[in-house]
């Protein structure tokens, strides 16, 4: 009877497995189908009910890949969705992966959802996935994205951090070395808008460490608007960033910083024409 009980039990176990497996089917299908449609929500609601019932299923990798797609359907309206996916992404050992879906949902909220702190996180977040993995070229990419929305949110310090960790990692890489002028520019500048104090003795330990900088146009640039600033010439401060972006074009960024430097200087109309 014991017997009898047992492989009733176990097959009816058995067909209970079977009927989910069977569900999930059925989910993936009907999501596919809405993203055909392009019914995003109800896609992301499929693929959602799909990874609960992998989860039940204990099948970690199908359970992550059904949040993923969740997320990624979802992603115009609530990337945060995607965070069980990564959980079990991190579970499974797999940093490379769980950085990479940090990435997207740091794209999310700077391009869609417009916040910014909030993408600063999930990029500092990839950083250091990436940075276990030793794929260095990768978290200089999100700390970089970093830096660059610490400046614009005048976040400097943080921002300096960042721009001279990422200048002292390239500058001895063949490949890379000539990048760090620019890290070593940019970091230059949110010293500049601290004080002008702090941005002389800033170049002067850059061209230290990384002779190459002393004959870069950056470098020289920074020499000429300090001397502009320190004589409150807003005029000669004007005319360099003129003459350097006739060469090699100042985006936004750049422009920002600059404008915001030169309002510094007495009597300036903040502007760089």
């Amino acid at each position: 009877m014991l017997i009898v009980n047992g492989v009733k039990k176990r097959g009816q176990i058995e067909r209970g497995h079977h009927k989910v497996e069977e569900a999930c089917e059925m989910y993936c299908r009907a999501a596919n189908m809405f993203k055909m449609a392009k019914n995003w929500s109800a896609a992301g609601n499929a693929f959602c009910k799909a990874a609960r019932l992998h989860m039940q299923l204990q099948n970690k990798h199908d359970c992550a890949t059904s949040f993923i797609d969740a997320g990624n359907a979802y992603k115009k309206s609530d990337p945060n969705v995607m965070v069980s996916a990564l959980f079990l992404l991190l579970l499974q050992g797999r940093f490379t992966i769980a950085a990479k879906h940090h990435i997207s949902i740091a794209e999310i909220f700077e391009s869609e959802l417009v916040d910014i702190e909030k993408a600063i996180a999930h990029y500092e977040q990839a950083a250091d996935y990436y940075k276990g993995e030793e794929s260095n070229s990768s978290a200089n990419k999100c700390l970089l994205k970093v830096g660059a929305y610490c400046a614009q949110l005048e976040q400097y310090q943080k921002a300096i951090e960042i721009y001279e960790q990422v200048g002292a990692n390239t500058m001895d890489n063949p490949l890379l070395k000539y990048s760090a002028k620019e890290y070593f520019f940019k970091a230059s500048l949110c010293h500049f808008i601290i004080d002008e104090l702090n941005a002389k003795i800033a170049v002067e330990k850059y061209e230290e460490m990384f002779p190459a900088f002393s004959d870069s146009r950056e470098c020289k640039l920074l020499k000429k608007l300090l001397e502009a600033h320190e004589e409150q010439n807003s005029e000669a401060f004007t005319e360099a960033v003129k003459e350097f972006d006739s060469i090699s074009r100042l985006d936004q960024w750049h422009t920002t910083l600059l404008l915001r430097i030169k309002k510094t200087i007495q009597g300036d109309e903040g502007d760089l024409k």
